[in-house]
Order: structure tokens, then C-alpha cells, then sequence
């Protein structure tokens, strides 16, 4: 069956064997294709962006997670509204152009600070693209206030926040998600929230965390969750997958080591192959590593992620990695790409110069 833009459209057995048995060359040359008949030219997309977290303390207790503090921890935080709208100052002194705000789930936290947060932020960085609280976190915030969903959404949209990032998917299968986050959204409420956030006119990005305990039909039933949504409200921007870091976290028992690099670039070109209504796919230098994020854009993926100014919830976990805007240029352009820098709706802010052609005497 052919969808409604000429792209095949695959069923769960398809993507089954594509993600079970299919060579990767093989896999990733089909998703290449596809991408170039999706995305103008060799482009792929960048932002430039900081990810400060408000608390730290949270309620859900994560079997992945290393980042989170239980309420009463010493070393739990919450930062002030103008603590927050400093870091993103400086951040935006530096360049970034958009502050991807989550915490934790945090009960002393209301609706009102939420509000607080973003109105310091709109006041300090008025140039600033605010892209905050995952679904997971309006869920929780809706349960807290006592307030419908519906209700909370509008109420943050109208501040003139209009996106969402994707996190606390983890995967989108109960029961996964009764092993590794049991106290969090179940995956029906994380699609819930999305589903009456683009509703609202919010646009979202769509998130998978991989390699511990989902099985392969698992990871199918999660891209096909997303699709089906996705085929009622036309709101996703982008599916970004990666790899759990087992670090310091409870489930690092269980799993001691991290998905290996070809499971990551299988996953991007099995979601640009099954995503069919979705635009981007991400590829991250950030989350992986430089080689896996470079082979990523050559299976699919035509978005880089982000020049990170600040990220804590993976350096807790003690992965750590550094760079900036110059390193993300060249790593795009080394994988035979031209660069662009992009806002939060995926609308280019700045191209710059592609690859340099091969010479005969480079080869």
C-alpha cells in the first residue's frame, strides 16, 4: 500500500523483519532514498539550543534515570524563576536560539511557577524560543493542580509557547513501562497529552529511549503508536530515538552496557521507513557518539539535534559530551552534508557552505 506523499507504507510484520533481519547496508540505502525524495538537497538541519533543568527532585523514581534527587535529598534543587532565566541568558549571549526546559516531577512545583519560569524567561531572553515540559510532566502537572489537561495546555499556550519536546516516551508499551517508569504516564496518557496538545495547536517532537528491556516488537508497536497519532493530528515535527545509558542509574543492574552503535543507526532507518508521515528524523552526535550520529544522516535522519550549551540529565548518568557550533559544522559537512541552522519548527535560520567536493588528490 502507498501513503498519500508516494511513500511506501510498511505494516508491523514489515518493520519486524526490516529491524530483525534485514542487512544494515541494505536497510540504510532504503531509508536514504526515501529522506532524499522527503528533504530539498543534501541538507541536514541544526539548532542551537540549552537545556537547563528547573528541579531536580522528583517523585517518579526511574529505573533508568541517574539524574533525578527524592524530595528531602540534600542534594535536590529548584531553581528560582530568575536563576533559570539567568542560565538562559547566558546561553543566549553565546548564541542559542531556543531553551528546551524540563525537570523532574516534582510536587512543590505548580502551574503558577511553571508560569513564573517562562515569564522570566520571555523577560530576560525575549529572543529566546521557549520549548518546554515533556508530556510526561503535563500529565503529572494536570494530576497535581487537579485541573484537566485540556485546561493546562491552553493555559501554557497562551503564554505564546507553542512547542513541546517529546520526552518521557521511553517506549510506548505498558509494559515496558511498568518495569522501568511505573509511576509515570503510561504510554496511552503520553499520547493522550500529545494528541490534545496538538489539538490545542501545539506542535511536539515524539521521543524513543532503547537497548534495556523492550523486546524488537516492542520498539515496532512504539513507531506505529506514533504514526497512528500522527495520522490524526498531523502534529509531530521530528522522532528522536537513543540508546539508554546505563551510568549510575537502579537499571544499570540489570543492563550493564549500552546498545552498540549499529542498533542505533538500524533504529533511525527503520523510523524513517516506517514514520512515513513524519518530516525528520533525528540523528544525534550527542546522545551516541560522532561516528553513530554521521552514519545516522546516511540512514534517514536529516536533522543533527542540538549545540548543547548546557545538558545534565546524560552527564548524571556519566555520559558527557562537549562541543561546539564550528565542531557540529564539520561533523555534518564530514558525513557529505551542508549544514543549516534551524528554530524550533524546523524553519532554517542560517545555510552554510556544504561539503568541500573531493578532490583527485584527497582520495
Amino acid at each position: 500500500m502507498t501513503h498519500h506523499n508516494g511513500q511506501k507504507r510498511y505494516n508491523g510484520n514489515e518493520g519486524l523483519a526490516m529491524l530483525d533481519k534485514m542487512p544494515l547496508g541494505e536497510l540504510m540505502a532504503m531509508a536514504h532514498e526515501v529522506r532524499s525524495a522527503k528533504i530539498p538537497g543534501n541538507q541536514v538541519s541544526f539548532v542551537y539550543d540549552t537545556n537547563p533543568n528547573y528541579t531536580n527532585i522528583c517523585v517518579s523514581s526511574c529505573a533508568f534515570c541517574a539524574f533525578y534527587r527524592k524530595p528531602g535529598d540534600p542534594k535536590g534543587y529548584t531553581l528560582s524563576p530568575e536563576a533559570l532565566a539567568d542560565k538562559v541568558k547566558k546561553a543566549a549571549d553565546q548564541g542559542a536560539t531556543t531553551v528546551l526546559l524540563q525537570g523532574g516531577h516534582n510536587p512543590e512545583i505548580k502551574l503558577k511557577n511553571w508560569i513564573a519560569y517562562i515569564k522570566a524567561i520571555q523577560g530576560k531572553c525575549p529572543g529566546v524560543h521557549i520549548h518546554p515540559f515533556s508530556p510526561a510532566e503535563y500529565f503529572f502537572m494536570a494530576q497535581n493542580e487537579k485541573i484537566p489537561l485540556k485546561r493546562l495546555l491552553k493555559e501554557i499556550f497562551d503564554l505564546g509557547i507553542d512547542t513541546i519536546p517529546g520526552g518521557g516516551a521511553e517506549i510506548l508499551t505498558e509494559n515496558v513501562r511498568r518495569q522501568i517508569a511505573n509511576k509515570k504516564a503510561t504510554a496511552h496518557q503520553w499520547l493522550k497529552v500529545c494528541e490534545i496538545a496538538h489539538e490545542t495547536g501545539f506542535r511536539t517532537t515524539a521521543t524513543m529511549m532503547f537497548g534495556h528491556v523492550e523486546t524488537n516488537a516492542d520498539i515496532i508497536e512504539h513507531l506505529l503508536c506514533l504514526r497512528d497519532l500522527q495520522d490524526r493530528t498531523r502534529g509531530f515535527y521530528s522522532f528522536i530515538p537513543w540508546s539508554f545509558k546505563p551510568g549510575n542509574s537502579r537499571l544499570a543492574k540489570k543492563i550493564s552496557q549500552s546498545a552498540h552503535p549499529a542498533r542505533y543507526v538500524r533504529i533511525i532507518a527503520l523510523a524513517r521507513l516506517l514514520l512515513d508521515n513524519f518530516d525528520h528524523i533525528q540523528s544525534s552526535w550527542f546522545s551516541e557518539s560522532v561516528p553513530a550520529g554521521q552514519l545516522g544522516l546516511l540512514a534517514g535522519a536529516d536533522d543533527f539535534g542540538g549545540v548543547l550549551v548546557e545538558e545534565n540529565v546524560l552527564q548524571e548518568a556519566g555520559h558527557d559530551r562537549a562541543t561546539t557550533f564550528e565542531n557540529v559544522l564539520t561533523i555534518i559537512r564530514r558525513a557529505g552534508f551542508q549544514p543549516v541552522l534551524r528554530d524550533s519548527h524546523y524553519k532554517p535560520i542560517q545555510t552554510f557552505p556544504g561539503p568541500e567536493p573531493l578532490g583527485i588528490g584527497m582520495i
